[in-house]
């Protein structure tokens, strides 16, 4: 069966091509030859049907993610399912499904649920089920071998998940330096630390990145996509674009090659906690080392102090790297270093992050991106206020905040300025109707 992207070497434009080139307004022969040259990815299984399938790469419009999962602690699969269903409502491009759950009967379920009732793509790390498993038959995560492995990543494939997070660059020479050269944070990524024990306690290599030419086999039978894990990204500021991370993205970008040459789409995971001023030379490195593969990062977070607004800090820091040349921000929650998001929390982090993403979409592509913006001035001009509550990232919260103070749905003012507003004044004396 053919690749997406073996279809695209070809010459071939896919009704995929076609949706993602009429929701970004560009040509369908444009997106066709970002495929080929493995600049944009349309992350698909060829075992699920999606509503809408989504373009990430150059010359799109940037694009978000949202993390769902349950975790060891708590397991709610209504809960995980609502999660998802409410980053899509508030305008998350694609879901991932992190769960570690409390069996894996409980993340099997919750992923088989996303995958029926959540049309975006899905993307996993299965290597968190593939420790829970060998916790319950082995004993330890570290008693997983490289056939667990890639068992569990074929059932996921089998069972429609777009893309995988796969921690292929953290290798054994890599995890022997950190030994002798520690870290502030150590490794902060889990799939990371899973690798990292693991390899300590074998002795051996990755199975991922030693067999990768197998794993390159299954994504070209179900076409999924692999997002190449940062599992040495940055957990600290004071960690940020060292040894460790370069040297896992220089032996990534050796990767992005062979998956392009056996036609299997790809992108690259970038760092997570980046001070402001180094967040530019960290993509420019990514997208010259890695010839214009997307990039996905996580945040950046450009501090570490703000636990409960965390959600802020990386919006702050996707705006940046988005206007540097990342396609894909992965949202960030008020809980991040604190606790397992509610569903509150994965709504205010998926409006943090599609704020960043729309903010660079329109300093790159101006009229493409900001129609919506148009709609609000609009409605704002005309002191219209029940259409700028319909234009509003979150509707709900600005009826919300403009009737809290006894504002009448007849007034044309709010309470801020009252008769004093300044649009009021301007309509009467400069005319700007």
């Amino acid at each position: 069966m053919s690749t997406l992207m073996k279809e695209a070497k070809d010459g071939k434009i896919t009704k995929e091509m076609e949706i993602v080139a009429e929701r970004e307004q560009l040509d369908a022969e444009f997106v066709r030859r970002g495929i080929a040259k493995g600049n944009i990815i349309i992350p698909k299984s060829n075992r699920r049907e999606l509503d809408a399938p989504i373009g990430i790469g150059k010359g799109l419009l940037v694009k978000i993610n949202a993390n769902v999962g349950s975790s060891k602690k708590i397991c709610n699969i209504n809960n995980e399912v609502e999660k998802a269903k409410i980053a899509v409502k508030f305008g998350a491009d694609t879901v991932m499904d992190l769960s570690t759950g409390i069996t894996e009967k409980d993340i099997i379920n919750i992923r088989n649920r996303i995958l029926s009732e959540v049309k975006v793509p899905l993307g996993t790390v299965p290597i968190y089920q593939i420790a829970l498993r060998s916790i319950e038959k082995k004993g330890a995560i570290i008693n997983m071998d490289e056939d667990d492995m890639f068992k569990v990543i074929e059932e996921q494939a089998k069972e429609g998940v777009d893309f995988f997070t796969v921690h292929v660059g953290v290798t054994k020479q890599i995890v022997n330096y950190l030994v002798n050269h520690p870290r502030m944070m150590g490794v902060v990524s889990r799939g990371g630390t899973f690798h990292a024990a693991w390899i300590l306690h074998n002795d051996k290599e990755n199975p991922l990145y030693e067999k990768f030419d197998y794993l390159l086999e299954m994504a070209n039978e179900y076409d999924f996509t692999l997002s190449l894990g940062d599992g040495m990204r940055p957990g600290s500021i004071f960690d940020s674009t060292d040894y460790a991370q370069i040297y896992e993205l220089l032996e990534i970008s050796k990767l992005v090659k062979r998956a392009w040459e056996k036609n299997v789409q790809v992108m690259v995971e970038g760092p997570g906690h980046i001070p402001a001023n180094e967040i530019t030379r960290n993509i420019e490195m990514q997208k010259s080392l890695c010839n214009e593969a997307p990039f996905y990062v996580l945040g950046p977070l450009v501090t570490d102090i703000a636990p409960g607004y965390d959600e802020i800090v990386s919006a702050i820091g996707g705006t940046i790297a988005g206007l540097a040349g990342a396609d894909y921000l992965c949202y960030v929650t008020p809980s991040e270093h604190l606790g397992l998001p509610n569903i509150e929390e994965v709504k205010r982090g998926v409006i943090a992050s599609k704020i960043a993403a729309h903010a660079v979409n329109i300093a790159r592509y101006g009229e493409r991106a900001s129609k919506w913006d148009y709609k609000m001035d609009i409605a704002r001009k005309e002191l219209n206020w029940k259409e700028m509550i319909n234009q509003a990232i979150d509707p709900e919260l600005a009826q919300k905040i403009h009737y809290r103070n006894g504002t009448s749905i007849d007034d044309d003012v709010c309470s801020m300025c009252g008769e004093f507003c300044a649009l009021k004044i301007s309509k009467k004396f400069l005319k700007t109707d």
